[in-house]
């Protein structure tokens, strides 16, 4: 009669650990992160009762959890991938949205500034047509200005972004390690794990997996231990590894994460941070807000030196030099905080050529020996040589830099040429009368000539303004019939190019075979020559007055669809039209991929939830089953009870 009630206690206690546990899945069916659990039930030992066993009832094995780790771990690899995937095409379409609008962006700005020289072209005397030109570039510049804002806004919401994601990835750290300790007090028996603190640590650790993308790896004691990048510890066990934020050594502006050591942030690099939030953060500034804010300086920048440099061969309303029309844009130079106090380096870096500027960021390093350049876009490395310099600026790619001071050993900098010019982009030019719209040079041509010849107005180059070369005084050129040939040139080497462009150079002093339709260079200056000249024709050149002309205005029209940029293949609109096409392009790709991350996350969501999911029928169904065993178990214990009243009334 014991081992009957033995085996009906035993039915009652299973039946009841199967009713409460239905009965917590049930309510945990909408816990984020809750594995349905099942009841493991195995039979108690047999009792030998001479002629045989027979039973002695069951017992609960193990309250066990639903849970698929290949599963799950497929699940984390596509949620961080969309988290990054989305932070990303939110931060990215910002920049498409501000650099494709009609209104905003830069090509309505830059229309309006070349329309303003092309109408002081119209009117070159006229002081009002002057200062509307000066006024078009004062609204191209302060366009420049809003669009570098909108993106140094950009930059900033990056840096908040970033480091509030750290301090929540700290946050998830320190409480994976605590679940970590109590889950480690609490599996005494290997069999007998408190499912629900392994629930909250994966959910926890979900949650992480949505900022950086984490690599899990099992500890002593069921303990977790939680890495990301290439094995960056962020738990270990019991102990929490904190994250820190810093800005870069180079640039204040800019935030920088890292692991706080004494006193100093040992600084970790953008490529380890990747996956999840933080991932889709450091993604879009490193591919597109840094390339965006460099391109945008790489126009302002380039627009800036090629037009001073047009600028410069004209004469203004007053019969003087050109001077710079825009202020000369400066490259920002950071000197590392940890260079050597002792060290006294000094790093002037000027755009020159805007046409050789590559939009690229670089590092400047000395080893003891060599100051070398080396561009990151490429790892193209350039010494600065000789160095020291003495006083002998070395153009690199566009951007003459000039060095003083002793550097030491280690002594490392970081040299951006376009990412803040936007910002910098100032017209230095105030008065309207400043303006070189007419050309150095006038030509003509005596009534008296005889001969049939017609003489282009001429143009000068850079060479022009080299010491000495400009005209001091009119030179006069006669044409001698008998030996077909041109004198009266300065004491300089002339060269003729003929229309097939073949070049043909006449030394100082000597005559110059006169060729019709050919270029006659010398000096920085050229003029066409195309008839047929008379005996002792003249050909006169002559110093410009700076009234009446617009021919340097005209060639200053002219770069609006020049090939300028980027080493002589694109103009200033089709720069900025890359720049668009290449935001635009990104933003578009990471649509298509939020899209396609979202069906993943969704698919591998539905797969995991298939197998630790609760289903409410399913347990429903459980319910019924456990109610029925309990009420099976309960019979037993009731006819249990009757034989045994049934012997005590035979006893008595």
């Amino acid at each position: 009669m014991t081992a009957l009630f033995g085996i009906a206690k035993s039915g009652l206690m299973a039946a009841q650990t199967g009713l409460t546990t239905t009965g917590h899945n049930i309510a945990n069916a909408a816990v984020p992160g809750y594995s349905r659990q099942t009841v493991i039930q195995g039979t108690t030992p047999p009792l030998n009762v001479g002629v045989g066993f027979i039973g002695t009832g069951t017992e609960v094995a193990q309250v066990k959890r639903v849970y698929d780790d290949f599963v799950n771990k497929q699940l984390l690899g596509v949620q961080t991938q969309q988290a990054s995937v989305d932070t990303y095409l939110k931060q990215i379409s910002q920049i498409d949205n501000m650099l494709a609008d009609s209104t905003v962006g830069l090509s309505p700005a830059l229309q309006g500034f070349f329309k303003g020289i092309q109408d002081a072209n119209s009117a070159p005397a006229s002081s009002a047509s002057r200062q509307a030109m000066l006024s078009s570039a004062e609204t191209l510049a302060s366009r420049f200005h809003t669009m570098n804002d909108r993106l140094s806004d950009l930059q900033s919401g990056t840096n908040a972004a970033i480091t509030a994601n750290v301090s929540e990835l700290n946050a998830f750290a320190r409480r994976v390690a605590d679940l970590n300790n109590q889950i480690a007090g609490l599996s005494v028996d290997p069999s007998r794990i408190p499912n629900d603190l392994l629930d909250q640590r994966d959910q926890v650790i979900s949650e992480m997996n949505k900022i950086i993308k984490v690599n899990v790896t099992q500890a002593d004691n069921h303990m977790l231990n939680v890495s990301f990048g290439s094995g960056q510890p962020l738990v270990v066990g019991g102990n929490a590894q904190a994250l820190a934020v810093g800005t870069s050594d180079t640039d204040p502006s800019r935030v920088v994460v890292g692991y706080q050591t004494q006193n100093k942030l040992a600084i970790l690099p953008d490529a380890v941070l990747v996956g999840g939030q933080l991932g889709g953060l450091m993604q879009f500034r490193n591919e597109g807000l840094d390339k965006a804010q460099n391109q945008l300086g790489l126009i302002a920048a380039g627009l800036t030196d090629t037009f001073n440099d047009q600028h410069k061969l004209g004469l203004d309303q007053n019969g003087q030099p050109g001077g710079n029309f825009f202020k000369d844009i400066q490259a920002y130079v950071g000197y590392d905080r940890d260079n050597a106090s002792s060290s006294t380096l000094d790093i002037a870096a000027t755009v020159v050529d805007g046409g050789a500027l590559t939009g690229a960021d670089y590092d400047m390093n000395f080893d003891g020996t060599n100051l070398v350049l080396t561009r990151r876009s490429d790892g193209v490395a350039t010494a600065i040589s000789p160095f020291p310099q003495g006083g002998v600026p070395q153009v690199i790619d566009g951007v003459s830099f000039n060095i003083t001071g002793v550097p030491v050993v280690g002594d490392h900098a970081e040299i951006r040429p376009t990412y803040y010019a936007a910002s910098t982009m100032e017209v230095a030019i105030k008065d309207g009368t400043k303006i070189a719209l007419a050309a150095p040079i006038s030509t003509s041509t005596p009534s008296t000539n005889t001969g049939k010849v017609k003489m282009s107005p001429g143009e000068v180059d850079a060479n022009y303004l080299l010491p000495g070369n400009a005209l001091a005084a009119p030179v006069n050129l006669t044409y001698d019939l008998a030996s077909n040939t041109l004198s009266g040139f300065p004491a300089v080497d002339v060269t003729v190019t003929d229309e097939a462009g073949v070049a043909t150079v006449f030394p100082a002093g000597t005559p110059v075979t006169y060729t019709s339709g050919a270029k006659i260079s010398f000096s920085g200056l050229s003029f066409t020559l195309s008839g047929t000249p008379g005996d002792l024709d003249k050909f006169d050149i002559k110093p410009g007055s700076g009234v009446g002309d617009n021919r340097n205005g005209v060639a200053l029209a002219a770069l609006q669809t020049k090939n300028t940029m980027l080493g002589g293949t694109a103009s200033y609109q089709s720069t900025y039209a890359g720049l668009v096409n290449m935001i635009g392009n990104r933003t578009r790709e990471a649509d298509i991929n939020s899209a396609a991350m979202e069906t993943a996350v969704a698919q591998a969501t539905e797969v995991q939830q298939s197998i630790s999911g609760v289903n409410l029928d399913e347990e429903a169904a459980n319910l019924i089953r456990y109610q029925q065993a309990y009420q099976a178990s309960a019979k037993v214990m009731a006819t249990a009870a009757t034989l045994f009243d049934t012997l005590l009334s035979l006893g008595g």
